[in-house]
């Protein structure tokens, strides 16, 4: 019988992307994934430390491996992903039953490893990852994410990923369009590119190609309908961007465009590079050029010195704007970055109070939207049967809403008209028309 493994993914896209590779990487040295983790050989937990509920449940859920090791000697573990290249060897200290650790620039190493029973770490900078070309395992068949660089050099005051991901490097674009092709190639209809700060793509790169010219590129490449991407940073969101998402017709009509917070006050201590008149202006910009386009964005409450002024800009901010959705968090403190050393941190039953009353308001507002779309008909990319609805069929707008329907599963992978009947608060109940 074939070995198994076993993956639990914390984070972000970038981390599961990730977790594809090492599914890859595992399933070409002759391992077999399962999703009962009882009955792995091999366990790899591939770790976020962009916020501090992550890695606590990250910390539980290695602390519950050790009976398990106890009782299997030859069960592997394996930590992977930003706590793995922040912690290092501090892992083995705490989690002596723990065999690997490597970080996000070394996914690599796992193949050179897994056959061997001593513990191996590799945490060392990696300047040429972003040249291999690693297995993916990918998850479904409809849709694929694709990085096109890794790394940031923003260092915002929150956030650890300059520290953990390393500085921006971009993915040579003849890569990325192998990539891509080979994707369209053996089916997919939608690709998803990937990136800290996918807007200042190929700022160091040998070749005249910038994010917009990559999405031009990549266009053409036949049997691939839907584009999209995360993450654009405000401050590097050009006009020639906005141009292009507006004249490709392949580009979806969504972004997700961090604003963190209202105050630019609050932003300046982040180091957001843009104020809030700056960011309001590029919305305008995109629904003026895009008709109809779901923006999204990223709140954080709480930040140290934000005060109840700061916050009231915020909430401002969401009802002037009105994002189609939005990811709210409460600051945590990351170890290493500048924001730990601010004064005036946010009491913990403050930031829950923000953090309760921008999520209500941005409840009101997703609905609202949603509704506003019953009675429209809308092009739906069907990814299959629905988890919470095995009845139903569901797929994604080009708006990225998520719209479930009675349909057949030979749909999925089909463009099909839906005509919305119902919204409810996350997602839209249509029929095919």
């Amino acid at each position: 019988m074939s070995k198994r493994f076993h993956i639990r993914t914390f984070g972000c896209q970038m981390n599961v992307h990730d977790s594809e590779k090492i599914a890859g990487i595992l399933s070409e040295s002759g391992y077999m994934e399962t999703d009962n983790i009882r009955d792995a050989d091999v366990i790899v937990i591939n770790t976020c430390n962009i916020r501090q509920k992550a890695e606590q449940k990250f910390y539980s859920d290695l602390g519950r491996l050790k009976r398990m090791k106890q009782h299997r000697p030859d069960l592997r573990i394996a930590v992977a992903g930003c706590i793995a290249q922040q912690k290092g060897e501090e892992l083995f200290k705490r989690f002596p039953y723990v065999d690997y650790i490597f970080g996000p620039d070394n996914i690599d190493k796992l193949r050179e490893w897994i056959d061997t029973r001593a513990q191996a770490i590799a945490l060392e900078e990696n300047p040429e990852y972003h040249l291999n070309e690693l297995p993916v395992k990918r998850v479904g068949q409809v849709k694929a994410w694709v990085s096109i660089m890794y790394g940031c050099d923003n260092f915002c005051a929150y956030c650890v990923v300059p520290y953990t991901r390393g500085r921006e490097r971009s993915r040579p674009g003849r890569d990325i369009y192998r990539e891509v092709k080979g994707l369209a190639e053996k089916g997919y209809r939608e690709v998803t590119l990937l990136g800290q700060n996918v807007n200042s793509y190929g700022k160091n790169l040998n070749e005249n190609l910038d994010f917009p010219d990559l999405l031009k590129v990549l266009h053409e490449i036949e049997g691939i309908e839907r584009i999209r991407f995360v993450t654009s940073h405000p401050k590097d969101l050009s006009d020639k961007l906005i141009e292009y998402m507006r004249d490709l017709p392949k580009v979806c009509e969504h972004i997700h465009l961090p604003i963190q917070a209202g105050s630019d006050r609050v932003l300046r201590l982040m180091n957001r590079g843009y104020t809030y008149g700056h960011y309001k202006e590029k919305v305008d910009k995109l629904r003026k050029a895009i008709p109809g386009i779901a923006i999204t964005t990223d709140v954080i409450v709480g930040f140290p010195g934000e005060t109840e002024e700061d916050f009231r800009c915020t909430v401002k901010a969401l009802k002037e704007i009105g994002f189609d959705g939005i990811f709210a968090f409460k600051y945590s403190e990351r170890p290493g970055t500048k924001a730990v050393e601010l004064p005036d941190h946010v009491d913990e039953e403050t930031k829950s109070q923000r953090l309760t009353e921008i999520l209500a308001l941005q409840e009101e507002i997703t609905y609202r939207k949603n509704k506003g779309l019953e009675g429209e008909v809308v092009e739906v990319l069907v990814e299959g049967r629905s988890e919470t609805d095995p009845e139903k069929m569901t797929g994604r707008t080009r708006t990225n809403k998520i719209v479930n329907f009675y349909g057949d599963e030979e749909d999925t992978g089909r463009l099909v008209d839906i005509k919305i009947i119902e919204a409810k608060q996350h997602s839209l109940y249509g029929e095919k028309v």
